[in-house]
């Protein structure tokens, strides 16, 4: 999907994230570029956050990530969106494995 001029604000339980860049390099040293054929990382920085779910009876259950938070998440959890030419992965706070502290 490909969004231009948009600001998102996730619903439910749901997370924005910025994917983290990693630079590949071979064993020999070379260093690939984005170009190159790679998997997603598991790694991001959270840009914005839903309100919480709802339980059965209509109280939100607040999301232990805020804006900001550096994250690790499932490998094909999250759904690619992009915006103004940039990548970014949208996701359930379920599929949020870690906070990464620093």
């Amino acid at each position: 999907m490909k969004l231009k001029n948009m600001k998102i604000k996730p619903l439910s339980n749901h997370i924005l994230i910025e994917p983290a860049k990693k630079e590949v390099r071979t064993k020999g040293g070379i260093y690939l570029p984005d170009t190159t054929e790679k998997e997603r990382p598991e790694a991001g920085k959270v840009i914005a956050v839903g309100p919480g779910r709802k339980t059965t009876i209509g109280k939100v259950i607040p999301m232990d990530v805020k804006v900001g938070d550096e994250v690790l998440f499932t490998k094909y959890g999250p759904n690619e969106i992009k915006i103004e030419d940039k990548d970014y992965l949208i996701t359930k706070e379920e599929d949020i494995l870690a906070i990464i502290e620093k």
